[in-house]
């Protein structure tokens, strides 16, 4: 086992082009979440056909310009993985497994593949380390076969839904929940995305549009209550209303059972006694101190928070 740090394997390569790379794990649902982000947008498209294809612990991707984000199974798993063909990747993650606060991700690749595994991913800023089985799967370009341990710091994913800051004087949510989210200094807490998402707009009692706002953060363990602290004092110190609701989720996927839920939201009129109902079975808490009807714009940009582009539009509108 030959192990190497980041700025070893660069020296080694020279820079090369993955800008970042994170695990978020769901232990209790056995689910990890992978980040991974490149200079261009090829590369990535590419890599995440071939392991799509290759399946190993791999369950999706989606490719969001340069940023490629993986959804995976916790565990090894034999992949089909060779020089590209109809039923085979040549690129594939083996496997993804925690020990104690680190993650550790399991790759294989071929060819310019393997260059990509085992010479530009172990760069990227927020690996650790990379372990090679072998010097041989150090060699990379050419016909040649790579594998590689890449081991990065523990996270697990925190979704949080943000609704009715402003007035129909004042205010306006996605920002302040924007700027919420990229002013964010907890430590142990890396900022990923905010997303809008469109709530039934025949709701009688919104201010104009009807929606609301998640944001979603990796953290590390022992940070979380921090981190719900900071939202909430930011959030209702800058908002403009005083029916204000904060809710949060932590995990990477909600069970097929809140579906339902998820069109309930932007199809219906749903009660304050029926979000929170809704609330408690999908396993979000509400954080706000008002207690009022934004708690249920609240519930439905977390239920929203990570489901693409479909989740600024209204429901089953074409994407």
């Amino acid at each position: 086992m030959i192990v190497k740090k980041p700025e070893e394997i660069k020296t080694k390569y020279g820079a090369l082009f993955s800008r970042r790379f994170l695990v978020m794990v769901d232990k209790g649902a056995g689910l990890a979440e992978i980040i991974e982000e490149c200079h261009a947008r090829g590369p990535i498209e590419w890599d995440a056909m071939n392991r799509i294809r290759a399946k190993g612990a791999l369950i999706s991707t989606r490719v969001e310009g340069t940023e490629m984000r993986m959804l995976a199974r916790l565990g090894s798993f034999q992949a089909g993985f060779g020089a590209a063909g109809e039923n085979i990747g040549g690129q594939a993650l083996e496997g993804v497994e925690v020990q104690g606060d680190e993650v550790v991700t399991s790759w294989a690749g071929i060819a310019g593949a393997g260059v990509g595994i085992a010479a530009c991913l172990p760069q990227a800023p927020g690996v650790i380390r990379a372990e090679y089985p072998t010097e041989e799967d150090m060699v990379v370009g050419g016909a040649r076969v790579n594998r590689v341990r890449i081991i990065s710091p523990l996270y697990e994913k925190v979704t949080i839904g943000i609704d009715d800051t402003d007035t129909p004087e004042k205010g306006a949510t996605w920002v302040l929940a924007l700027k919420c989210g990229e002013q964010c200094k907890v430590s142990g807490v890396e900022f990923l995305n905010m997303r809008l998402i469109q709530l039934n707009p025949l709701v009688p009692e919104k201010t104009t549009n009807c929606v609301g706002s998640a944001l979603n953060f990796a953290v590390r363990s022992g940070s979380v209550d921090a981190l719900l602290t900071y939202v909430r004092d930011y959030i209702e110190e800058n908002s403009c209303s005083k029916d204000t609701g904060i809710a949060f989720f932590r995990g990477i996927e909600f069970p097929k059972m809140m579906n339902g839920a998820c069109r309930r939201i932007k199809t219906e009129i749903v009660s304050l006694k029926d979000a929170e109902d809704i609330a408690a079975s999908a396993g979000i808490r509400f954080i706000d101190t008002a207690g009022r009807k934004g708690r249920i714009g609240a519930l439905g940009a977390v239920l929203w928070g990570n489901r693409g582009i479909e989740a600024a539009g209204l429901y089953g509108e074409p994407t």
